[in-house]
C-alpha cells in the first residue's frame, strides 16, 4: 500500500498546487483527481463532470467544491462499496484527501453540512449571473447570424467556448442538486430545465451531433447529411418499439434503433454505426447532387450503390455456397429494406470484434440473422430475437460473438506464445474457411455449441508438442507445415520449367549444339522429367494436407487422391515406354513401334495440358471456360487442375496487361537462356566428358565414394555452383530489366523534370496553369476562352490569382516548419494578383535583383531600341521586373497625387508610351540618368513603406518633388513644346511649392503591399538563385512542382470527393521528446538536443527567430518560459520519428481540405468578379470558417489507436499526457484505446475489455464518445493488426490510408488527396479489369541526410517504394501493399477481413497480407507517384539488422503461408514468376547467392583434399586440355549486389540527374556501401533461412532514435555472432585450405582472382558491425569494450538473467529456436559438413605419409578425445575442487608438461612437423564446432547424459576465440589515430557536405574529452 499512498499523495499535490491554466509548465494538460476516475466505476462518466466542475469552481467557492467532491465520493462509494475493482480504493484514498485539504483550508469551526443543499442553490443562481447566461446565447446567435465567412469567426469560436463550459458546470450543478433533494423551489426548477435543454451540444459526438443537434457546428445543416439521417427514419411497416425504449428526446427513433432494440447491440455501438452509415450516405449523396429543400431526400442511386458496395462480399458467399441471398429479388427491394440490411450488417460488424478477421463467419450471421428479422417484421409489436436471448437479457455480444471469441481465444492460447507448430492450432484463416463450404450450416442458429467447430483444445502442456488429438478439431483446407517443401509445393511450376530447360539446354550443348534425331531423342526424355515432378507436387500435397483431412471437405481430399494416382500411373507408363523405347533403339530395329507409341502419348499429353493451360491461363479465353463450367467434362478438367476456393477465382488481367507482362517476362528468360546456354553450361561440357573418362586417379585420402563411378564427386563440385547459380540468377535478370523499364515508366510519366532550383526558377511561370488544369477544380469559362493575347494574358492572371493563395499557404507551411527564414518565406510569397494591374505579379525571388542587371543593360546600350528590349526581353523575369516596375510606379503615383500631380504622371507615361511606338526610347530620354530616377523612387518608396508620421510626410514631398525634378531636367529629352500647356502648369506649380504638397498617404493593405514590393524590386541587389537555401525546402518545392505536369485525375470539388480516414497504429514509442530527454546525456556527453542543433544549424537559427529569439540564446532561456519549452519540445519531436510528427503531417490533411472548400466556393461564373474584388483569393480566416470545417470533418477523420492509452493514463505516464496534448491541438484528432475495466461480482473480480474512441474537451481533458464493450482480451494475434482491428470501427469514409508512426506529410502533398482519391472512380478499364482497391504511395526517406548508413539505408527503400513498385504496378500487375501510406478502399476491405492479418507468428508481415488477400479477392492494387509521404527508416547498423531480420523472418513465415501457396498456384504462369521473385523468392535467391559460396568453397577444398584436383590438374597439363584447367579455375565472382545497385543508380539518373547520380555511386563505393550491402546479405540469409526450418520470428522493436552513440563490442558480438561471425569465419577456414592444399598453376595472383569476392564476404561479415560503429577505433572505447566484454564473457549468469547481460544465458537464448525434433535433425545434418575439415586435413600430414587407411582417421579421433581430456582438466570446476585446490593443480601442472614434452618428442623422433601441428589444430576446430552444434541441437538429452557443463564450457572457450580473433584487428588499428578519423568521415560524410562540424557531436559538450 504504501507505494499506492505515494502515488496519490503526489496526486493530490498536484491536483490542489497546479495553476489553473489547464496546462503545465512542459505542455501536458493538468491532471488532477478529475483526470483519474477509475474505469471500473460504471458511472465515470458523471464522476469525472462532477469533478472537473469541482476543479472549475475552486476559486469561485471551495465550499461548493468540497461539495461537489463529497458527492462524487459518495456515488463511487455506491458503486463499489468494497473497493474491489482496480484503482478504486487509491481512487477513493485519493478524493478522500482532496476533501481533507479543502476542510484544512476552511476557517476554524465545524462544517454545517445541514446547508450545503441551500448553499448549492444559491451559488446556482449567482452563477448564472455573474457569467451573465441569458445573454451568453443571444451574443452567439448574433455572431453566427453575422455570415459564415465573416471576420468575426475568432470571436465566436470564443463565445461557442465560453458558453459549453458554462453551460457544463450548470448542468453538473443541477444534477447535483436533483441527485440530493427533490425540493427544489418551482422558479430554480424552471430555471434549471431552460438551462438543461441548452446544454444539448454538450452531449459527446464524433463528428456529426445527432444525439444532441449542435448550433456550433455547421455538419447538421449541410442537406445531404439531413437527408441522410431522414433516410433513416423508422419506415411504415416496422414493428413499434415498446413505449419504455429510450430514444433522446431530440431525435426521432430510426431503423438503429429497431435493430438495437431485437437484436441487443450495445447502445454505444449503435451510435457508432449510425453515424458511420449517415456519414456514407451523405458523402455517397453529395458526389451525385446536393438535394434540395423542401423535401431532402436520397437518392435511390446513392443507397443502391452503399448497399451493394457493402454486400458485395455477402452476394458473393452466397453465389459460391449457390444458395439464394436473404432477398429474392433485388429490384423489388425497396431503399428502406436495403438500408435496414446494410444497417444490420455494419452493427453486426462493428461489435464483432476479433471476429472481424472471420469476414464469411460475419456473412453466415448476417444470412441468419436477416431471417430471423423477417419473422419479427411481420408481427406488430417488435420482439426481441430468440438468437440473442437469455436469461440476463438482449446481448448479441454475448449470445452471437462471445462463443466465436471463446474457441477462436482458446485456440490462439494454444499456439505458446507463437513456438508451437502452425500445424497444431487453428489460426483466424482456419475458422474462415470452414464457412466456405457449406458444412458451415451445421452450426444452425443460433449456435449448435455442441458441434466440433466449437471444441476448445486442450490447454497445451509445457512438454507436449502437440494436444490430444481428440480434444481439437483440425486444421481447415491448408496446414502451415514448417519445412522449404513449400517453396516447390507452392512454385512448383517454376522449379519445373527450369528444370526442364535445364535438362534440355545440357542435352543440346552435350550434342555440341547439333539439332538432329539424336538430340530429339534425347530431348524426349524431357517427358518423364515433366510426369515424374508432378508427381513429386502430388506427393506433396497429400503430404502438406496433414492435420486437415478431418475437417477439410471430402471433395477437396478425393482430387488429392486423384491427382496422386493419375500421376503415379502416367509417370510410371511414361517412364516405361521412355526406357523400351530406348532399349528398342539399342537393338538398332528398323521399326520402332513403342518408340512411336511414346511420341503419340507425349504428343497427346503435352497438347492438352498447352490447350488447358491456354484456355485457364489467357485472359481472352478465361471467360469461355467460365461459360462452359456447366459441362461436366470442362468443369472436372478445371477442377483437377486446380482446386476451387472462395478466394483466387478469376484472377486473369486483361489482354493489354497479360501481353505486356508476357514480354516483359520473355525478354528476361531469354536474357537468362542465352547467358545460362553459352556462359555455364557449353563451357562444362569438355571438362565433365575429360573427368568421367579420366583414368582412375590417386587419391590422398581414404575414398568411400568415387572409385567406380566416373568421379562423380568431381563432376558434382564442378557442376555444383552452376546449378545454383543458374537457380538464382533469373532474379539478376529480372532486377536489370525491371530497372530500365522502370526508368522508361518514370521518364514517360514525366519524373525528375523538375529536378534543381534553376529548373525551379525557369519554369514557374507554367505552374499557376499547371496547377489549375491539376489540383484545382475546373473552371467552365477558363478552358472556353478565345486565344487572342488579351485573352490569354487574362487567363494567366486569373490562373496566378487562384495560385497564389495556395502557393502561399505551402511557403507559410515551411516557414512554420522552420525549413525557410523568414525573409526567404517573403521572396517566395506570391502576390495576390487581384487585378490592381493587369500584369501576372511572381514572387520576388524571381525578380530579385533583376532591376540592377535591366538598369546595367539600358546603361550599356549602344544599340538601337529593338536591341535593348531584345537584350531584357532574353530573361523572362527581367522583362517581367521591367514592366511591373513600370505599371507599379504609375499605380502608386496615381493613388499618391492630387489632381497636378496625376496630370504629371499621365504626362509622362504617355510620352514614354509614345516613345516605346515610335521605337526612340534611347532618343527621347538620357538612359545614362537612369540610375538618378531609380535612387529617387526608392526613397520614396522607403519612406512610404513606413507609418505615416509628419516627419515622413514631408519627407516624401520632397522626395516626389526630387524625382519631379530629376525627370523635368535630367532625364527627358524629347520636345516639351508639344504638350506646352500641361508643363507650363506643372512648372508654375512648382515654382510656387504647391506642387505634391497634398499626398494621399497609402492606406489600404494591398497598396501598401504593392509599395512594399516595388521598394524590393528596385533594392535587391543579390540573385536569389539559391533560396529556398535548405535541401528539405528545395526538395519539397521542386517535388510538388513537378507533379502538377504529371498525369492525374481531374479535382472535384471537396463536396464531390472521396470521404476517407487516416489511420495510425501506435503502441508506446515517443510521442513528443520531453525536456528531459532532450537533455539527458550520453557516455560521450552528447544530448539530442545538442545533436539536432549541430545537424539541423539553420532550422535551429529559423525556430529562435520564429519564437522572437536571437540566434545566440542558450537553452536554458527557453526554459525559463512554458510556451517556448512547449515550443522546443515540439521542434524537436519533429525533427525526430514520434507520433507528434505524424499527427502534424496528417492534420494538413484537414488544413487543406478547410483551404480548398473554402477558396473554391466562388462558382466559375463569378471568377472574374471575385478576383477583382479579392474575394476568390482571400484565404484569411479559412482555418475558422464554419462552412470549411464542416465539409473538412465530412471528408476527413484522423484516427490513431494508442493501444495502451487508458493503461498509461492510470500509471500516469509522460506518453498519456503527451497524446492529450496532441488531441488539444488537433481538434479533429480522435484516439481509440483498450480500455481494461476491473469489475467485483459475487466477490470474484472479473476483467472486461472495453474499445474506447475519446477527443479533447473544452477542459482540455479526454472526452469518452464511444465505449464498445468486447468479448475479451483483444490481442490474441500479431499485436498491430489487433490493435487496427479493435479500433477500424471508428474509422469513417470511402477510404482508408494506414500510416505508420515514424511517417510525415506536407501541407503541399496533402492538396493532392482529392485527386489521389479520384483514382478509384476512374473509368472502367484504366487501371485494368477491375477497379483499384489499394492505391500504392510514393515515399520520400527523410532519414538519410546525417550518416552513411542512413544514406544506404535511404537510397536502398527509395528505390523499391519508387522504381521496384512502379514495375510491379505495371505492367507486372503483382504490386501488394508492403506497409503503410497506401490507400485502401475502406468499405472493399472492411468487409472482407479488415486492412491486415492477425494470425499469430505467420503473420508476423501483416501488412503485405492485405495486399495478398486484395488480390485474392479480386482486388486491383495501383502505384501512383504524383504524391509522396514521408516516412523515416533505421539509421544505426544494428537497427537496420534487426529491421531486415525481421522482414526476412516475414517472408520465412510467408513461404508457409496458405496466401502465397493460392498465390503461386493460381496467378498465370508469368505473373506467378512475377510474384515469386518480389516476395519470398527474391529472399531465397538472396540466401541461394551464400549458398552457391559455401558449395562453389566446399567444391575447391574437396577438390584440395581429397589429391582429386591436383590429378586433374596434371592430366590436363599432359593432354593439354586448357578448357579443363579453365573450368576448374573458373572464378566465382558472381555478386548478386552488383546488379541490385542498378536500380537505385537508374532510380538517382531519373530524378535528380546523370551527374549527380553518378557523384553518388562514387561516393557510396567510397564510403564502403558493398561491406554494407554484403552484410546484409547475410543477416537477410541467416533470418530467413533459421525462420522457416525452426521458426522463432517475432516482432522486432528497432527503435527509431537518433543513433551516434558507439556500440559496445559485447552487444555487436551478441547481435551477429550466429548470424555473421561463425559463418564467416566458415569461409575464412574454407579459403585457408584451399590456400594450403589447393593445386594452384597459376600462383598467389590465380588465387586472389578465384578467391577475392570469398575474401570480401568473408571479412565483411566479420568487421562490417565495427568498421561502422561510431568512435569503434578510439583506444578509450576499444580498453572499455574489452573489459565489458570480458565481464559479460565470464559472468555466470542465473535464473532471472538476461542475455546481455551474462554470456550463459546469451548462449542459452541462441539455442532456444530448436524446438523440433525435425529441426535438431536438420541441425545435425547441416553440422555434419564441419568434419569434412578432419577426415581431409589428416590425411595431407607429414607424418602419416602415403597411408590412406581409415586407421589414420581414427588415430585422429584418439588425439582429438585426448586434446578434450586436457581441456576438462584444465577447465575443472572451482567450486568442486575446493577441497583438494592443491592437488588440482598438481594434476593441471603435471597434465600440462606431459603434453608439452610429448609434443616435442613427437616433431624431433617422428615425421611431425610444426605445420602439422598447426594443419591439426585447422582441422580440429571445426570438428569441435560441429560437435557443440549438434549437441546443443540435442541440448535437453545431452543434459540427461550430464555432458552440459563440459559442451558450454567448450562453446565458452570457442566464443572467446572468436571474440578475439575479431578484437585483434580492430585494437591493432585504433593504435593509430588516423583509423579513427578516417572512419568518422566515411560514416558521417552526409553531415561533412553539409558543412557540419560532427566532431562536435561525437566529442558532445564532455568537457574532459580533450583530455
Amino acid at each position: 500500500m504504501s507505494r499506492a499512498e505515494e502515488l496519490w499523495e503526489r496526486l493530490v499535490r498536484a491536483a490542489l498546487s497546479r495553476e489553473r491554466v489547464g496546462a503545465g509548465a512542459y505542455g501536458h494538460p493538468s491532471t488532477g483527481i478529475a483526470g483519474n476516475v477509475p474505469s471500473s466505476l460504471a458511472n465515470n462518466r458523471d464522476i469525472d463532470e462532477i469533478l472537473r466542475a469541482a476543479d472549475e469552481i475552486q476559486d469561485e467557492d471551495p465550499n461548493i467544491s468540497r461539495i461537489l467532491c463529497e458527492h462524487a465520493y459518495s456515488l463511487a462509494q455506491n458503486l463499489d462499496p468494497n473497493s474491489e475493482g482496480r484503482g478504486v480504493l487509491q481512487f477513493k484514498t485519493g478524493l478522500m484527501s482532496v476533501i481533507k485539504q479543502k476542510l484544512a483550508k476552511k476557517e476554524v469551526g465545524p462544517i454545517d453540512r445541514s446547508q450545503d443543499i441551500a448553499r448549492l442553490q444559491e451559488f446556482y443562481k449567482l452563477y448564472r449571473e455573474k457569467n451573465n447566461v441569458d445573454k451568453l446565447r443571444e451574443e452567439e446567435m448574433k455572431l453566427r447570424e453575422s455570415g459564415a465567412f465573416s471576420g468575426n469567426l475568432g470571436e465566436l469560436e470564443r463565445k461557442t467556448v465560453k458558453r459549453k463550459r458554462v453551460f457544463a458546470t450548470l448542468k453538473v450543478l443541477g444534477t447535483v442538486l436533483e441527485q440530493l433533494t427533490k425540493e427544489i423551489p418551482e422558479e430554480l426548477k424552471r430555471v434549471m430545465e431552460s438551462d438543461a435543454a441548452m446544454t444539448e451540444d454538450l452531449i459527446a459526438y464524433n463528428i456529426i451531433p445527432l444525439d444532441g443537434p449542435s448550433l456550433t457546428n455547421a455538419i447538421v445543416d449541410l442537406p445531404e447529411v439531413r437527408a441522410a439521417v431522414s433516410a433513416l427514419k423508422y419506415f411504415r411497416g416496422l414493428p413499434k418499439l415498446p413505449v419504455d425504449f429510450p430514444i433522446p428526446a431530440t431525435r426521432n427513433a430510426d431503423i438503429l434503433d429497431f435493430l438495437h432494440y431485437i437484436f441487443g447491440f450495445q447502445k454505444d455501438n449503435v451510435s457508432n454505426q449510425r453515424e458511420h452509415i449517415i456519414h456514407l450516405l451523405a458523402n455517397e449523396q453529395s458526389r451525385l447532387h446536393i438535394p434540395e429543400e423542401p423535401e431532402l431526400m436520397l437518392d435511390a442511386a446513392a443507397v443502391r450503390d452503399i448497399f451493394l458496395k457493402s454486400l458485395d462480399n455477402y452476394v458473393k458467399w452466397c453465389n459460391y455456397l449457390s444458395i439464394q441471398p436473404v432477398w429474392s429479388d433485388l429490384e423489388a427491394l425497396s431503399e428502406e429494406k436495403k438500408l435496414l440490411f446494410v444497417s444490420l450488417y455494419f452493427l453486426i460488424w462493428g461489435e464483432a470484434a476479433n471476429i472481424r478477421f472471420v469476414p464469411e463467419c460475419l456473412c453466415y450471421i448476417f444470412h441468419h440473422m436477416v431471417r430471423e428479422m423477417d419473422e419479427i417484421l411481420r408481427q406488430q409489436i417488435a420482439q426481441p430475437a430468440n438468437s440473442c436471448s437469455s436469461e440476463s437479457g438482449v446481448s448479441f455480444l454475448d449470445q452471437v460473438i462471445l462463443p466465436l471469441y471463446e474457441v477462436v481465444a482458446a485456440e490462439a492460447a494454444n499456439n505458446d506464445n507463437g513456438r508451437a507448430p502452425h500445424s497444431s492450432w487453428r489460426n483466424y484463416d482456419d475458422f474462415n474457411e470452414y464457412f466456405w463450404s457449406l458444412h458451415c450450416f451445421e452450426l444452425s442458429w443460433p449456435w449448435r455449441r455442441s458441434s466440433s467447430f466449437f471444441l476448445k483444445p486442450k490447454r497445451r502442456s509445457k512438454n507436449m508438442l502437440i494436444s490430444g488429438g481428440s480434444q481439437r478439431c483440425g486444421k481447415t483446407s491448408f496446414v502451415e507445415h514448417r519445412t522449404f517443401l513449400h517453396l516447390y509445393h507452392s512454385f512448383h511450376r517454376l522449379w519445373i520449367f527450369l528444370f526442364m530447360m535445364f535438362q534440355g539446354l545440357t542435352i543440346i550443348a552435350f550434342n555440341d549444339g547439333h539439332l538432329n534425331a539424336k538430340t530429339l531423342r534425347e530431348a524426349l526424355s524431357l517427358g518423364p522429367t515433366f510426369v515424374v515432378m508432378k508427381f513429386f507436387e502430388s506427393v506433396l500435397d497429400i503430404i502438406m494436407m496433414y492435420g486437415a483431412y478431418s475437417t477439410t471437405r471430402r471433395v477437396a481430399i478425393s482430387r488429392i487422391f486423384l491427382r496422386f494416382l493419375w500421376f503415379s500411373i502416367a509417370s510410371v507408363f511414361i517412364c516405361f515406354l521412355y526406357v523400351k523405347a530406348l532399349e528398342e533403339e539399342s537393338k538398332q530395329s528398323t521399326d520402332s513401334v513403342i518408340f512411336r507409341l511414346y511420341l503419340i502419348v507425349i504428343g497427346i499429353y503435352a497438347g492438352l495440358q498447352f490447350f488447358i493451360s491456354f484456355l485457364m491461363r489467357i485472359p481472352l479465353c478465361h471467360k469461355i471456360t467460365n461459360q462452359c463450367d456447366r459441362w461436366p467434362l470442362i468443369h472436372f478438367v478445371k477442377w483437377m487442375r486446380q482446386e476451387r476456393y472462395y478466394v483466387g477465382r478469376g484472377m486473369y488481367e486483361k489482354t493489354t496487361d497479360f501481353v505486356k507482362y508476357m514480354l516483359f517476362w520473355l525478354l528476361v528468360l531469354s536474357g537468362k537462356f542465352l547467358f545460362a546456354y553459352f556462359l555455364q553450361i557449353q563451357p562444362l561440357v569438355k571438362p565433365t566428358r575429360e573427368i568421367v573418362t579420366m583414368s582412375p586417379i590417386n587419391y590422398s585420402w581414404h575414398d568411400l565414394v568415387s572409385k567406380n563411378n566416373h568421379n562423380a564427386l568431381a563432376v558434382a563440385s564442378l557442376w555444383a555452383p552452376i546449378v545454383a547459380i543458374y537457380l538464382l540468377d533469373i532474379y539478376v535478370f529480372y532486377t536489370l530489366i525491371s530497372a530500365v523499364w522502370g526508368f522508361l515508366l518514370g521518364a514517360r510519366d514525366r519524373l525528375g523534370e523538375i529536378r534543381s532550383l534553376e529548373a525551379l526558377h525557369k519554369l514557374f511561370e507554367q505552374f499557376p496553369g499547371a496547377f489549375m488544369d491539376t489540383l484545382h477544380i475546373p473552371l467552365f469559362n477558363r478552358t472556353s476562352g478565345s486565344s487572342s493575347k488579351q485573352d490569354v494574358e487574362k487567363k494567366k492572371k486569373v490562373d496566378a490569382a487562384r495560385f497564389a493563395p495556395f502557393w502561399n499557404e505551402i511557403i507559410k507551411s515551411l516557414r512554420d516548419e522552420d525549413y525557410i527564414t523568414d525573409l526567404e518565406m517573403e521572396l517566395l510569397l506570391m502576390p495576390k494578383n487581384s487585378g490592381i494591374i493587369s500584369l501576372v505579379q511572381w514572387p520576388l525571388f524571381l525578380l530579385s535583383s533583376k532591376i540592377f542587371l535591366a538598369k546595367d543593360i539600358a546603361l550599356e546600350n549602344r544599340d538601337s531600341h529593338d536591341d535593348l528590349w531584345d537584350r531584357i526581353s532574353r530573361d523572362d523575369y527581367m522583362k517581367y521586373a521591367v514592366q511591373e516596375c513600370y505599371h507599379l510606379i504609375r499605380l502608386i503615383l496615381t493613388e499618391l497625387l492630387d489632381d497636378e500631380g496625376r496630370m504629371w504622371v499621365e504626362r509622362i507615361y504617355e510620352d514614354i508610351h509614345a516613345s516605346i511606338v515610335k521605337k526612340t526610347i534611347q532618343v527621347d530620354f538620357a538612359l545614362s540618368k537612369l540610375p538618378l530616377v531609380i535612387s529617387r523612387v526608392t526613397a520614396l518608396m522607403g519612406i512610404l513603406k513606413e507609418v505615416k508620421t509628419p516627419e515622413l510626410e514631408k519627407g516624401a514631398v520632397k522626395a516626389i518633388q526630387d524625382l519631379y525634378d530629376v525627370i523635368r531636367h535630367d532625364f527627358l529629352s524629347i520636345n516639351l513644346r508639344e504638350h506646352y500647356e500641361t508643363w507650363n502648369i506643372l512648372s508654375k506649380a512648382r515654382t510656387e511649392g504647391r506642387l505634391f504638397t497634398k499626398l494621399k498617404w497609402p492606406e489600404g493593405a494591398e497598396l501598401r503591399a504593392q509599395v512594399k514590393r516595388l521598394y524590393s524590386l528596385l533594392t535587391m541587389k543579390d540573385s536569389a538563385s539559391t533560396i529556398p537555401k535548405n535541401l528539405e525546402a528545395g526538395r519539397r518545392l521542386e517535388f510538388f512542382t513537378n507533379s502538377l505536369f504529371m498525369d492525374m485525375p481531374v479535382a472535384k470539388p471537396v463536396r464531390e470527393m472521396l470521404s476517407f480516414s487516416v489511420f495510425t497504429p501506435y503502441y508506446s514509442e515517443t510521442v513528443l521528446y520531453s525536456m528531459s530527454e532532450l537533455q539527458m546525456k550520453n557516455e560521450d556527453g552528447i544530448s539530442i538536443l545538442f545533436y539536432l542543433q549541430k545537424i539541423y544549424p539553420d532550422e535551429w537559427k529559423n525556430f529562435l527567430a520564429r519564437i522572437g529569439r536571437h540566434e545566440s540564446t542558450q537553452d536554458s532561456e527557453l526554459l525559463q518560459d512554458p510556451t517556448e519549452t512547449l515550443e522546443l519540445r515540439f521542434w524537436a519531436s519533429y525533427r525526430g520519428q514520434t507520433l507528434a510528427r505524424t499527427v502534424r503531417g496528417m492534420m494538413y490533411y484537414r488544413k487543406a481540405l478547410m483551404l480548398q472548400t473554402y477558396l473554391e466556393r466562388i462558382t466559375s461564373e463569378d471568377l472574374e468578379a471575385a478576383v477583382s474584388s479579392n474575394e476568390a483569393t482571400d484565404d484569411r480566416g479559412f482555418e475558422l470558417s464554419p462552412e470549411a470545417r464542416a465539409q473538412a470533418d465530412l471528408k476527413f477523420t484522423y484516427v490513431v489507436t494508442c493501444q495502451i492509452y487508458g493503461k498509461q493514463k492510470e500509471e500516469q505516464k509522460p506518453e498519456a499526457g503527451d497524446i492529450a496534448l496532441l488531441m488539444q491541438r488537433n481538434e479533429a484528432l480522435r484516439v481509440a484505446f483498450i480500455d481494461i475495466v476491473e469489475t467485483s461480482k459475487d466477490g470474484n473480480v472479473q476483467t472486461e475489455f472495453y474499445s474506447k474512441l475519446v477527443k479533447a474537451d473544452i477542459n482540455r481533458k479526454d472526452k469518452e464518445i464511444y465505449s464498445i464493450k468486447l468479448p475479451g482480451n483483444p490481442k490474441i494475434g500479431e499485436g498491430k493488426p489487433e490493435n487496427q482491428n479493435h479500433a477500424i470501427i471508428f474509422t469513417r469514409g470511402s477510404a482508408v490510408q494506414t500510416i505508420d508512426m515514424n511517417q510525415d506529410n506536407y501541407f503541399e502533398e496533402a492538396l493532392k488527396m482529392r485527386n489521389l482519391l479520384e483514382e478509384f472512380r476512374r473509368d472502367p478499364g484504366f487501371h485494368g479489369i477491375r477497379p483499384p482497391t489499394i492505391l500504392g504511395v510514393r515515399e520520400h526517406i527523410f532519414t538519410g541526410s546525417v550518416s552513411s548508413l542512413a544514406s544506404f539505408m535511404s537510397n536502398q527503400e527509395t528505390s523499391f517504394v519508387t522504381l521496384g513498385q512502379r514495375v510491379l504496378a505495371n505492367p507486372l500487375k503483382v504490386r501488394m501493399h508492403y506497409g503503410h501510406p497506401d490507400v485502401f478502399d475502406r468499405v472493399f476491405h472492411i468487409t472482407r477481413g479488415g486492412i491486415s492479418k492477425a494470425s499469430r507468428v505467420i503473420n508476423i508481415s501483416e501488412d503485405i497480407f492485405a495486399g495478398f488477400s486484395s488480390t485474392l479477392r479480386q482486388g486491383n492494387i495501383t502505384h501512383h507517384e504524383y504524391i509522396q509521404v514521408g516516412k523515416g527508416r533505421d539509421v544505426g547498423l544494428n537497427q537496420i539488422a534487426l529491421f531486415e531480420g525481421k522482414v526476412a523472418s516475414g517472408n520465412g513465415e510467408q513461404v508457409l503461408s496458405r496466401d502465397v501457396y493460392r498465390l503461386g498456384q493460381l496467378f498465370d504462369f508469368f505473373r506467378m514468376m512475377s510474384f515469386y521473385f518480389t516476395t519470398v523468392g527474391y529472399y531465397f535467391c538472396t540466401m541461394l547467392t551464400v549458398l552457391t559460396v559455401y558449395i562453389f568453397l566446399y567444391g575447391k577444398a574437396y577438390l584440395a583434399l581429397s589429391g582429386v584436383g591436383e590429378s586433374i590438374e596434371f592430366q590436363a597439363k599432359i593432354t593439354k586440355n586448357t578448357a579443363l584447367s579453365a573450368a576448374l579455375n573458373t572464378q566465382f565472382l558472381f555478386q548478386i549486389g552488383i546488379f541490385t545497385a542498378v536500380p537505385m543508380v537508374l532510380g538517382i539518373i531519373l530524378e535528380q540527374g546523370f551527374l549527380r547520380a553518378i557523384v553518388t555511386f562514387v561516393t557510396m563505393q567510397f564510403q564502403l556501401c558493398s561491406v554494407f550491402f554484403t552484410f546484409s546479405l547475410g543477416t537477410r540469409t541467416h533470418y530467413f533461412g533459421r525462420t522457416i526450418l525452426h521458426g522463432g520470428a517475432r516482432y522486432q522493436a528497432t527503435g527509431r532514435g537518433f543513433v551516434v552513440r558507439h556500440i559496445k563490442f559485447s552487444e555487436n558480438y551478441r547481435l551477429y555472432s550466429r548470424s555473421h561471425f561463425v559463418k564467416g569465419f566458415e569461409v575464412v577456414l574454407l579459403l585457408i585450405v584451399f590456400l594450403a592444399y589447393g593445386y594452384n598453376d597459376g600462383g598467389a595472383l590465380s588465387y586472389i582472382l578465384l578467391t577475392v569476392s570469398s575474401w570480401f564476404m568473408a571479412l565483411s561479415w566479420l568487421f562490417a558491425p565495427y568498421l561502422f560503429n561510431p568512435s569503434g577505433f578510439e583506444w578509450q572505447k576499444v580498453v572499455e569494450d574489452f573489459r565489458d566484454w570480458t565481464n559479460w564473457l565470464l559472468y555466470r549468469g542465473g535464473i532471472g538473467v538476461k542475455g546481455e547481460e551474462s554470456w550463459e544465458a546469451w548462449w542459452d537464448e541462441e539455442l532456444a529456436h530448436i524446438r523440433t525434433l525435425g529441426g535438431r535433425v536438420a541441425e545435425t545434418i547441416l553440422s555434419i559438413r564441419f568434419f569434412i575439415f578432419q577426415y581431409g586435413i589428416v590425411y595431407k600430414l607429414h607424418v602419416q605419409g602415403n597411408n590412406t587407411s581409415l586407421t589414420v582417421y581414427g588415430l585422429s579421433w584418439i588425439v582429438l578425445l585426448v586434446l578434450i581430456i586436457l581441456f576438462k582438466v584444465f577447465t575443472f570446476s572451482q567450486k568442486i575442487s575446493v577441497n583438494f585446490q592443491l592437488l588440482l593443480r598438481f594434476i593441471q601442472g603435471l597434465s600440462f608438461l606431459v603434453a608439452l614434452a610429448g609434443l616435442a618428442v613427437a616433431v624431433i623422433l617422428t615425421d611431425l612437423s610444426v605445420a602439422d601441428v598447426f594443419a591439426c589444430i585447422l582441422a580440429f576446430v571445426p570438428t569441435g564446432w560441429g560437435m557443440l552444434s549438434i549437441a546443443g541441437a540435442w541440448k535437453p538429452y545431452v543434459k540427461r547424459l550430464g555432458l552440459w557443463k563440459s559442451v558450454r564450457s567448450l562453446a565458452r572457450l570457442y566464443d572467446a576465440g572468436m571474440g578475439m580473433l575479431i578484437f585483434i584487428p580492430v585494437a591493432f588499428l585504433s593504435w593509430f589515430p588516423f583509423v579513427s578519423t578516417f572512419q568518422t568521415r566515411l560514416m558521417f560524410n552526409q553531415a561533412f557536405s553539409r558543412g557540419l562540424e560532427i566532431s562536435l557531436i561525437l566529442a558532445g559538450n564532455n568537457p574532459n574529452t580533450g583530455i
